[in-house]
Protein backbone atom coordinates (compact mmCIF):
# COMPACT_ATOMS: atom_id res chain seq x y z
CA UNK A 1 0.00 0.00 0.00
CA UNK A 2 2.70 2.36 1.15
CA UNK A 3 4.79 1.82 -2.45
CA UNK A 4 1.77 2.75 -4.47
CA UNK A 5 0.96 5.91 -2.45
CA UNK A 6 4.77 6.64 -2.90
CA UNK A 7 4.65 6.44 -6.81
CA UNK A 8 1.42 8.26 -7.27
CA UNK A 9 3.24 10.96 -4.73
CA UNK A 10 6.49 10.53 -7.16
CA UNK A 11 4.35 11.30 -10.37
CA UNK A 12 2.56 13.82 -9.07
CA UNK A 13 5.40 15.41 -8.16
CA UNK A 14 7.11 14.96 -11.58
CA UNK A 15 4.17 16.24 -13.26
CA UNK A 16 4.16 19.69 -11.32
CA UNK A 17 7.82 19.96 -11.77
CA UNK A 18 7.25 19.13 -15.79
CA UNK A 19 4.47 22.07 -16.05
CA UNK A 20 6.77 24.33 -14.10
CA UNK A 21 9.35 23.88 -16.41
CA UNK A 22 6.87 24.25 -19.36
CA UNK A 23 5.87 27.59 -18.41
CA UNK A 24 9.03 28.79 -17.16
CA UNK A 25 10.16 28.55 -20.54
CA UNK A 26 9.98 31.50 -22.49
CA UNK A 27 8.01 32.09 -26.05
CA UNK A 28 9.93 32.44 -29.02
CA UNK A 29 9.33 36.26 -29.07
CA UNK A 30 7.21 37.30 -32.23
CA UNK A 31 8.62 38.83 -35.06
CA UNK A 32 7.53 42.27 -35.00
CA UNK A 33 6.77 44.03 -38.89
CA UNK A 34 7.94 47.50 -39.30
CA UNK A 35 7.99 49.91 -42.14
CA UNK A 36 10.19 52.54 -42.40
CA UNK A 37 13.23 54.63 -43.81
CA UNK A 38 16.74 54.27 -43.43
CA UNK A 39 18.39 57.42 -41.18
CA UNK A 40 21.84 56.34 -40.59
CA UNK A 41 23.65 53.12 -40.06
CA UNK A 42 26.56 52.01 -37.52
CA UNK A 43 29.05 49.63 -39.35
CA UNK A 44 31.08 48.95 -36.05
CA UNK A 45 27.86 48.53 -34.06
CA UNK A 46 26.58 46.31 -37.12
CA UNK A 47 23.25 48.39 -36.57
CA UNK A 48 20.96 50.74 -38.22
CA UNK A 49 18.28 53.08 -37.66
CA UNK A 50 14.76 53.96 -39.02
CA UNK A 51 12.29 56.28 -38.73
CA UNK A 52 8.96 54.63 -38.97
CA UNK A 53 5.79 56.05 -40.69
CA UNK A 54 4.66 57.24 -37.63
CA UNK A 55 7.45 59.01 -36.51
CA UNK A 56 9.03 56.63 -34.43
CA UNK A 57 13.20 56.39 -34.77
CA UNK A 58 14.51 52.79 -33.68
CA UNK A 59 17.88 51.27 -33.92
CA UNK A 60 18.01 47.66 -35.18
CA UNK A 61 20.90 45.04 -35.31
CA UNK A 62 22.19 42.93 -38.16
CA UNK A 63 23.85 39.83 -37.12
CA UNK A 64 24.64 36.51 -38.96
CA UNK A 65 20.81 35.02 -39.42
CA UNK A 66 19.33 38.20 -40.90
CA UNK A 67 17.93 36.98 -44.20
CA UNK A 68 18.33 40.47 -46.77
CA UNK A 69 16.06 40.17 -49.94
CA UNK A 70 16.27 42.14 -52.64
CA UNK A 71 19.60 44.05 -51.09
CA UNK A 72 22.94 43.20 -51.27
CA UNK A 73 23.45 42.86 -47.44
CA UNK A 74 23.92 45.47 -44.48
CA UNK A 75 26.74 47.25 -46.80
CA UNK A 76 23.83 48.27 -49.17
CA UNK A 77 21.27 50.17 -46.59
CA UNK A 78 21.72 53.72 -47.08
CA UNK A 79 20.27 57.08 -45.80
CA UNK A 80 16.61 57.31 -47.41
CA UNK A 81 16.29 53.66 -48.42
CA UNK A 82 12.30 52.44 -47.87
CA UNK A 83 12.50 49.38 -45.98
CA UNK A 84 10.67 46.70 -44.52
CA UNK A 85 12.07 44.81 -41.41
CA UNK A 86 10.86 42.20 -39.91
CA UNK A 87 12.77 42.59 -36.30
CA UNK A 88 12.81 40.36 -32.60
CA UNK A 89 12.99 42.16 -29.04
CA UNK A 90 15.57 40.21 -27.16
CA UNK A 91 17.27 41.69 -24.20
CA UNK A 92 20.07 43.65 -26.68
CA UNK A 93 17.07 44.93 -28.44
CA UNK A 94 15.62 44.71 -32.05
CA UNK A 95 17.46 42.51 -34.22
CA UNK A 96 16.46 42.20 -37.46
CA UNK A 97 15.58 38.81 -39.14
CA UNK A 98 14.27 40.03 -42.83
CA UNK A 99 14.71 43.25 -44.57
CA UNK A 100 13.78 43.86 -47.85
CA UNK A 101 13.20 47.26 -49.50
CA UNK A 102 9.73 48.44 -49.46
CA UNK A 103 7.13 48.90 -52.61
CA UNK A 104 8.40 47.95 -56.21
CA UNK A 105 5.22 48.45 -57.86
CA UNK A 106 3.61 51.75 -56.60
CA UNK A 107 1.05 51.45 -54.23
CA UNK A 108 3.39 49.53 -51.60
CA UNK A 109 3.22 46.45 -53.56
CA UNK A 110 5.51 43.94 -52.02
CA UNK A 111 7.28 41.56 -54.26
CA UNK A 112 4.60 39.26 -54.52
CA UNK A 113 6.24 36.60 -52.61
CA UNK A 114 3.39 34.94 -50.27
CA UNK A 115 3.89 37.77 -47.28
CA UNK A 116 1.49 40.59 -46.65
CA UNK A 117 3.90 42.94 -46.33
CA UNK A 118 3.17 45.19 -49.15
CA UNK A 119 -0.61 45.98 -48.92
CA UNK A 120 -0.08 49.68 -49.06
CA UNK A 121 -1.08 50.55 -45.35
CA UNK A 122 1.00 51.28 -42.78
CA UNK A 123 0.03 48.52 -40.87
CA UNK A 124 0.02 44.37 -40.84
CA UNK A 125 -1.24 43.80 -37.76
CA UNK A 126 -0.97 43.97 -33.98
CA UNK A 127 2.83 43.46 -34.11
CA UNK A 128 3.53 46.50 -36.78
CA UNK A 129 4.63 49.37 -36.10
Amino acid sequence: MFGKRAASLATAVLAAALMVGVLAVPAQAALRHIDGTVRSKSSANRSFRIVTENGNRLTIAVNGTTHFERIGGFGALRKGLQIEVDAQRTSAGLVAKHVEPRGGGGGGSDDGGGDDHGSGDSDDGPNHT
